[in-house]
């Protein structure tokens, strides 16, 4: 499939494309010299760059889920929701973080996030953020990101595919990407 044209509203974005950024923007944060103690990624669009992240820092990811694009079909921002819980292999969430997510729409989860980890997690002694993508409209700046994005376009990432797919056609949808090879 061909990856649409991007324009002001809208940044399509191809599996490649996306891995190259993540790539990146892990070399962006070692250029930095900044060394951090474990990632914490936010699901879920901070899932993949934050695996990546953990496999190219070896160091142990933690899993945070945070939702508020909720409303239809995930595409308005509502309120939003914290997990109650993280999960993470390695003992508590200490030290220096780095916490990753895809982008920075209006920032509201960046500055929730980092507030809630400096009020509930003790053990935390410094956190820092890295995106791929910081939209114009951002109340944050996060401290690592790729690209900026002053129009706020409506960023189209290659795993929106799944948003619409269902067990049902699951049979019909590999078929016809076998076809396509």
């Amino acid at each position: 499939m061909t990856t649409p044209q991007s324009n002001d509203q809208h940044l399509w974005v191809n599996w490649e494309q996306y891995h190259r950024l993540i790539e990146r923007l892990a070399l962006k944060v070692h250029e930095s010299g900044w060394k951090f103690d474990q990632v914490l990624c936010l699901a879920r669009g901070g899932v993949r760059p934050g695996d990546v992240f953990s496999r190219i820092f070896d160091l142990p990811l933690a899993i945070l889920s945070t939702s508020s694009y909720r409303e239809d079909k995930g595409t308005t921002q509502g309120d939003l929701d914290i997990a109650k819980y993280m999960t993470m292999t390695k003992g508590p969430l200490a030290g220096r973080i780095l916490l990753v997510d895809d982008l920075a729409d209006s920032g509201v989860t960046l500055d929730k996030v980092t507030r809630h980890l400096k009020d509930n997690f003790p053990g935390v002694t410094e956190v820092k953020s890295a995106v791929i993508w910081l939209k114009g409209c951002s109340v944050v700046r996060p401290d690592y990101y790729i690209e900026e994005l002053p129009h706020n376009p409506w960023i189209h990432q290659p795993f929106e595919e799944y948003d619409g797919l269902r067990p049902h056609q699951l049979a019909a949808w590999i078929k016809k990407g076998e076809a396509g090879k």
